[in-house]
């Protein structure tokens, strides 16, 4: 692909950019998924509940995706997909707004079928969307508290506080994970319209598309033996970095000779 002489830099930069958050990502490994399964873990507890879950909204095509669940009913919503715009989910990612349910078959916005599905029809049901600074990026529910057949103000104060603490985690992670909508948004800012969308997707493209070849390389399998050490203790973790100390010397020596 030819690149404009006065984009060479800059994608020589967002290479680097882009094979550090590719580390990153295989570095961190599941991390925004443990946060979302110990915060409905948390949730069904709390509640003393039958089931809790997130669902994400996930594009192209456009779609709540049910990630992670947890109580005695929850595990059947994992891998659920549903439309934005449809059933209690869709409701309360499309408007923005918490509702709480005491009968929900008798609700119009319930969606059977896809409660069918999971293997459980819910009596009661308790969601709240989760915000971020540009909108809705998914939901959370709780389905029957089993000491009350309905929840309170203070239920759904509770469970927007771990609405919160779920957004949060998906944000902090996320940033990593669209490596290239972030190295599309740098470009266009760069560009400043002298560039089509379809010039920065394909420069987006030429920068991400080589970032996981080769994923039994040497390089990539320092990265997996790294991302395995995290669990080591003070002492071990020592004499790994003095062992790596060494080899990056070794290396930057073997640079001069040649």
């Amino acid at each position: 692909m030819v690149v404009d002489d006065d984009l060479t830099a800059a994608l020589t930069a967002l290479r680097a950019v882009g094979r550090r958050s590719s580390v990153a990502r295989r570095l961190q490994g599941g991390v925004e998924q443990r946060l979302l399964q110990s915060i409905v873990d948390a949730t069904a507890s709390l509640f003393d509940a039958e089931a809790s879950s997130i669902a994400l909204f996930e594009p192209d095509p456009d779609r709540l995706e049910f990630r992670v669940a947890a109580g005695a009913h929850g595990a059947g919503a994992v891998g659920l997909q549903v439309k934005p715009t449809e059933g209690i989910a869709g409701f309360v990612f499309s408007t923005g707004q918490a509702l709480a349910l005491t009968d929900v078959g008798s609700d119009p916005r319930f969606d059977l079928k896809a409660a069918e599905r999971t293997g459980y029809v819910p009596r009661s049901v308790a969601a709240v969307p989760l915000l971020d600074d540009e909108g809705s990026v998914g939901v959370l529910q709780v389905l029957d508290k089993r000491s009350s057949p309905s929840f309170s103000l203070r239920d759904m104060e509770l469970l927007a506080i771990f609405a919160s603490q779920a957004t949060t985690a998906i944000t902090a992670t996320r940033v990593q994970r669209d490596t290239g909508r972030l190295l599309g948004e740098v470009l266009r800012e760069m560009a400043d319209g002298a560039m089509t969308d379809a010039h920065i997707e394909a420069l987006v493209s030429d920068v991400t598309r080589t970032l996981d070849d080769h994923p039994e390389s040497p390089f990539w399998r320092l990265v997996d033996h790294v991302a395995s050490l995290r669990g080591l203790g003070e002492r071990d973790l020592t004499l790994v970095g003095d062992i790596l100390e060494v080899v990056a010397r070794h290396a930057q020596r073997a640079r001069r000779r040649a």
